[in-house]
């Protein structure tokens, strides 16, 4: 039997949840999970509860909560549905990248392995989706790899946009504007932490940022 839609996005939002977490935390808080799914703490409790009688989670009472081997994997491939879509309905059915994510969202429930390993065929096995968000393997295994933000990296530096961890589609359609998608060219000229500003140089352009938006903006060395 197949996980529900509802196991599906909790274990996609603890998932994501540990990705975020830093290196000294082990557990994803429930208020976490709660606040990224919109329901109330106990609902999430209730829940978390489940997937670890079920042998998907870990949940500790008062802490929180980590995904077992198993819960990793599930979540993974529901990522990898997900993204696999989001990038099919860009390249394919010419769709904006600041419009797929509901859609996927939806989508990524109720698409059939067969169909999504036909979609990753057609697509050339691609490695990120429209967003720079990596595509899990058919395994739901995703490689890991360290990346710095815009509020993080060296200044002075020769940078790259290599993914945007925000898909708000205002957000987006900001980045767009300013040249600032990924695979695009970009360096960091000054911080200034009074303002919560940071002073950019993209391909032709320059651009000031707030911090917050900085740092949904990750980027690797330019090679």
């Amino acid at each position: 039997m197949f996980p529900s839609s509802t196991v599906e996005n909790y274990l996609k939002a603890i998932y994501q949840g540990q990705a975020s977490l830093a290196r000294d935390q082990r557990l994803v808080s429930m208020g976490q999970v709660a606040s990224t799914l919109g329901v109330t703490p106990g609902t999430a409790t209730t829940m978390v509860k489940a997937l670890a009688e079920s042998g998907l989670a870990e949940y500790e009472p008062y802490s929180g909560v980590r995904l077992s081997a198993a819960g990793e994997k599930l979540a993974g491939l529901v990522l990898r549905r997900h993204r696999l879509v989001e990038l099919f309905l860009v390249q394919v059915m010419g769709m904006r990248w600041d419009e797929v994510h509901d859609d996927a969202e939806q989508l990524e429930h109720v698409v059939s392995e067969r169909l999504i390993e036909r979609i990753d065929e057609m697509l050339g096995r691609p490695t990120h989706d429209p967003h720079g968000d990596p595509i899990p393997n058919p395994d739901g295994a995703i490689p890991q790899r360290h990346l710095e933000s815009l509020l993080t990296c060296p200044t002075g530096t020769p940078l790259r946009v290599t993914r945007v961890a925000d898909q708000d589609p205002a957000f987006l359609r900001f980045i767009e504007t300013n040249g600032l998608k990924p695979g695009q060219p970009v360096e960091v000229e000054t911080r200034d932490t009074a303002a919560d500003a940071v002073m950019l140089r993209g391909k032709d352009r320059r651009i000031t940022i707030g911090a917050r938006a900085a740092s949904k903006l990750l980027v690797e060395l330019e090679r």
